[in-house]
């Protein structure tokens, strides 16, 4: 007994045995790294925290200097119809690009704005009856051919407008066709909102729509093309032939030469063909009432890009209509 006792080994008062100090040392570590875990989660958490109020912030501080610059557009657009209220050209000054400017430190904007009835409108392809265009409706073909694009896309644009649900003959794509799309719709029958609805028809591609995005515009229906600022492809898709597109610099420094509008009416109707003209004369004008703003503002390490739609009625006031955060 005595050796049995004397062979088992003691251990000295107040001391765990090494297995528990082992646990313990164990849980001391899983507790430190847990400790660790959860302040870096708390510590991230309140960056990410701040980050979301700091860019809430600046985009609030964007949508001020938005409107700053709607105010500025505004002005220029009032004094550019009192010095010539028959026209609206750019040579006026108000196509002018602005800055960028610090607008206050560390806010940087810049802006131009845009004649959007220089623009082809696409909702005049189809008349309030329901109807296609029969003048409208071969310009935006000749347009589209002048782009190198089909001008099949012409009946599938009218089909995507007008009232009825009947595909358009030989160009053309109503339901029945838009129903086997993956996913599924059916055409709005209703006049577009945006330039990029053309990106809904079957087959038109993003390619096609970067080409013929800076030519078309979706405009109320009855909106003329103002010729003193249309580009030449425009010009040529109502006249039928390629006098202004053929050379694109020379139009740009005739415009920049001109104390007016160019082409002026007269101008364009001695381009034109007799039946030609007689057909056209009552879809141009000289004057303009849309505009797009577009507005670029760096915060910091930040930057928005913010358009707004902008009306000047008759009496020469403007207002925007319309904010988006793409132009189209």
């Amino acid at each position: 007994m005595r050796a049995a006792a004397r062979g088992t080994p003691r251990i000295p008062a107040g001391r765990p045995p090494r297995a528990q100090r082992g646990i313990a040392l164990l849980v001391a570590i899983l507790l430190v790294a847990l400790g660790t875990i959860l302040a870096a989660a708390i510590a991230y958490e309140n960056a990410m925290t701040f980050r979301r109020g700091a860019a809430t912030y600046a985009f609030d501080q964007a949508l001020l200097v938005q409107q700053a610059a709607e105010a500025l557009a505004a002005y220029g657009l009032r004094l550019a119809q009192k010095s010539d209220p028959q026209h609206t050209y750019a040579s006026e000054g108000w196509a002018q690009p602005v800055g960028p400017v610090e607008v206050v430190p560390g806010v940087m904007l810049t802006a131009q704005l845009e004649d959007l009835q220089g623009r082809f409108n696409l909702n005049n392809l189809v008349r309030e009856d329901g109807t296609p265009d029969p003048v409208q409706v071969p310009a935006f073909q000749q347009l589209l051919a002048m782009l190198g694009l089909e001008p099949k896309w012409a009946g599938y644009l009218v089909d995507w407008i007008d009232r009825d649900i009947v595909p358009s003959v030989p160009d053309g794509a109503e339901d029945s066709v838009y129903m086997g799309q993956m996913p599924p719709y059916r055409t709005p029958n209703r006049y577009i909102t945006s330039a990029s609805e053309l990106l809904a028809l079957p087959g038109f591609g993003h390619d096609r729509y970067v080409t013929l995005a800076p030519y078309v515009t979706a405009l109320p229906y009855g909106v003329s093309l103002n010729i003193c600022t249309a580009k030449g492809p425009v010009l040529d898709a109502y006249l039928g032939h390629g006098d202004f597109s053929s050379d694109p610099e020379g139009l740009t420094k005739n415009r920049a030469a001109a104390t007016g509008c160019f082409p002026a009416i007269s101008d364009f109707q001695a381009a034109a063909e007799p039946a030609v003209w007689k057909n056209i004369a009552g879809k141009l004008q000289m004057t303009s009432s849309y505009f797009r703003l577009t507005s670029l503002i760096a915060i910091g390490s930040s930057e928005f890009n913010l358009y707004s739609l902008l009306l000047q009625d008759p009496t020469g006031q403007v207002r925007p209509i319309l904010r988006s955060y793409t132009p189209d």
